[in-house]
């Protein structure tokens, strides 16, 4: 079955850099965009970035732009989401996600912690 895990999560300071990755099992991931997403404590959860089946790319929040970059792996069926000059504010859950036949679908996330 349709299945996403995220990975590469952590402890790390602020200004610096985590790459977290997206496995996808279950399903042609090549052809469906694969988006990130972010939950903060007592937050609602936020759109990270997006990335189609072509290798188009976006980052939405304007706090990420410039620092996020997202990318895909479609022999390995990976997605990737790399931050750089992390800040106490991206503390967060992250979640890959996938939309297909109108049914969308989650990993179980991967927590980053910025904290000096």
């Amino acid at each position: 079955q349709l299945q996403l895990v995220e990975s590469g999560g952590g402890l790390v300071q602020p200004g610096g850099s985590l790459r977290l990755s997206c496995k996808a099992s279950g399903f042609s991931s090549d052809r469906y965009n694969i988006a990130w997403f972010r939950q903060a404590p007592g937050k609602e959860r936020e759109g990270v970035s997006c990335i189609t089946s072509s290798g188009v790319t976006t980052i939405y929040p304007d706090s990420a732009k410039g620092r996020f970059t997202t990318s895909r792996d479609n022999a390995k069926k990976m997605v990737y989401l790399e931050i750089h000059s992390l800040k106490f504010e991206d503390t967060a859950i992250y979640y890959c996600s996938v939309k297909r036949d109108s049914v969308v679908y989650w990993g179980q996330g991967t927590q980053v912690t910025v904290s000096s």
